[in-house]
């Protein structure tokens, strides 16, 4: 009788392929300090000990994931940017990118980003924001159809234009998080609606008329 055939030997790259995704999940359901590598290499079907030749911690484990998905995300970022003829256009399709990688992984989304505030991850989260922020603000200083206050060539507009990214930014992460627990709403409607958010927040605050002194008030005596 021939001897059994031997298990074949799972390449390093396709087990770290799996470790990834039991990971994902694990902190998806359980949160980032609330998962354990123990639980991890249960989804995996692999011992605890393989999962440390991988990596050297459930920290670096976490980042991996996040640099992965970042890449992916600006990815779509940059082919969203490079479709449209105006800068308005290019950063809809840019929204729209992002959003449409939400959509199609709200379980990683949910994994990389619940955790947001803790200080173990904040750095991270926070790593990523600031790359979306550069490129939103690349995408508005380039638009030459941008609203008055991002327009023009004075000292401040480097300024104006990174606090309106930075605000359209916070905007659209906050968005994909509410729309975890609404999607049933359309992502054509979210695009609209950041797209308005953009328009009319980059807008000029109006001028504030002086206060006018009641009817009948007696004004004070000059000095």
């Amino acid at each position: 009788m021939a001897p059994a055939a031997r298990r074949r030997r799972m390449p390093a790259a396709k087990r770290r392929e799996v470790i990834l995704a039991a990971a994902e999940e694990t902190f998806a359901r359980c949160g980032y300090h609330g998962a354990s590598l123990d639980e991890v290499a249960h989804a995996a079907g692999v011992s605890k000990a393989l999962i440390y030749e991988h990596f050297t911690s459930k920290r670096e484990l976490h980042a991996s994931l996040l640099d992965a998905h970042a890449a992916e995300i600006f990815a779509r970022l940059q082919g969203g940017a490079e479709r449209g003829e105006t800068g308005e256009q290019r950063l809809r399709s840019g929204i729209d990118a992002f959003l449409g990688w939400v959509e199609e992984h709200r379980e990683a989304w949910r994994a990389l980003f619940r955790d947001a505030s803790d200080p173990e991850v904040a750095a991270l989260v926070a790593r990523l924001q600031g790359q979306a922020t550069g490129v939103i603000a690349a995408l508005v200083a380039s638009d030459p159809d941008a609203p008055a206050e991002l327009a023009g060539d004075g000292p401040d507009r480097a300024l104006r234009v990174e606090i309106h990214a930075q605000l359209l930014s916070g905007a659209v992460q906050s968005l994909a998080t509410w729309w975890e627990e609404h999607a049933e709403v359309p992502r054509t409607v979210l695009v609209d609606r950041a797209m308005a958010f953009c328009r009319q927040g980059a807008a000029a605050p109006p001028a504030v008329a002086p206060a006018r002194a009641p009817a009948g008030a007696v004004a004070a005596p000059t000095r």
